[in-house]
């Protein structure tokens, strides 16, 4: 599409004690959109940063500024940003300046002239340490095995998504990760193209085991609600169903024990696997129908967000 007048766009950066990559990385941005025509709106969300981030972000112009209470996470800010969002697409990015908003354009135009609802950024050649570079790729064999999202890199906060992806979307841990994941289970189309990426130039990457540990466990969540989130009774329930036949199995076995002569005093052990088994039968049964109830009642009522905000501002040129 060439009237790109037309496009309007909304960039969301989460930042957290970013104040020497900030500037640049805003200036960048609005180059980009004035070269190409752009509307556009520059959210920076505050994810509770202790430097001079705050000083920072407020000499910026123009843009948003979302100031969190505290640091409640990268998805927490990445959330409050979209919601905040105005403009017809959504470009999210990182705050340190290694996802490169020259290629915005191209995302763009791949999503357009495709039809997708998310263009992906895959930073095919990354510029991180050989342990950041060893981790990911541990943690993309596992999201493929699990989730099955298409793309090669759901780690690259740079993405293009058009705003009705996010209706009714809400994110929580680390779940920016899995996004398109999310979106896909959703009906949404996911696309993909090679992004560039550049090596930090200023502060530290936020990135520990702690958040690998919670993106793996967040990983798990993805892959039950992508296979049982409108039927949890389908996997709890069935397993229960696979207890109370080895419970069934089991007391056959003391039932042959004991019509064989056998003292059940010397033979214990069936007698208890089968109360055993039936028992966690029941309970499995007993949890799928709960959480039939609870999916029910999480789609018909609001969900709160599990983060504060402080302020909205905007500053102007």
């Amino acid at each position: 599409m060439s009237a790109h007048n037309t496009i309007s766009l909304s960039i969301v950066v989460p930042v957290f004690n970013e104040e020497g990559n900030i500037a640049n990385l805003h200036k960048e941005i609005k180059d980009v959109c004035e070269a190409n025509g752009y509307i556009y709106e520059i959210i920076f969300v505050n994810d509770g940063s202790s430097d001079g981030t705050d000083e920072v972000c407020r000499t910026l112009k123009p843009l948003k500024y979302i100031c969190m209470r505290k640091n409640f996470g990268q998805t927490a800010a990445m959330d409050a940003g979209i919601k905040a969002a105005q403009n017809d697409y959504i470009v999210t990015m990182d705050g340190d300046g290694q996802n490169d908003p020259a290629d915005i354009p191209a995302m763009i135009n791949q999503l357009l002239d495709t039809g997708v609802d998310v263009v992906s950024g895959w930073r095919k050649n990354r510029k991180d340490s050989f342990m950041k570079r060893f981790v990911s790729r541990g943690a993309n064999l596992l999201r493929y095995l699990l989730v099955h999202d298409g793309i090669h890199d759901s780690g690259c906060s740079l993405k293009v998504y058009k705003r009705e992806c996010f209706k009714g979307v809400n994110l929580y841990g680390e779940q920016h990760r899995f996004i398109p994941a999310l979106l896909r289970i959703k009906g949404f189309t996911v696309g993909e193209i090679v992004v560039n990426h550049r090596p930090r130039t200023s502060g530290y990457t936020k990135y520990n085991w702690k958040r690998t540990i919670k993106g793996f466990v967040d990983m798990i969540s993805v892959w039950f609600w992508n296979k049982f989130s409108t039927r949890p009774l389908h996997l709890l329930g069935g397993v229960g169903m696979i207890f109370e036949l080895l419970g069934f199995a089991c007391g056959i076995w003391s039932i042959v024990l004991f019509a064989m002569g056998r003292k059940m005093s010397n033979n214990i052990f069936p007698p208890l696997l089968t109360i055993f088994f039936v028992i966690i039968g029941l309970i499995m049964i007993i949890f799928g129908l709960m959480s039939e109830i609870l999916v029910k009642t999480y789609y018909g009522v609001h969900v709160d967000t599990p983060y504060s905000i402080k302020s909205v501002e905007e500053f102007n040129d």
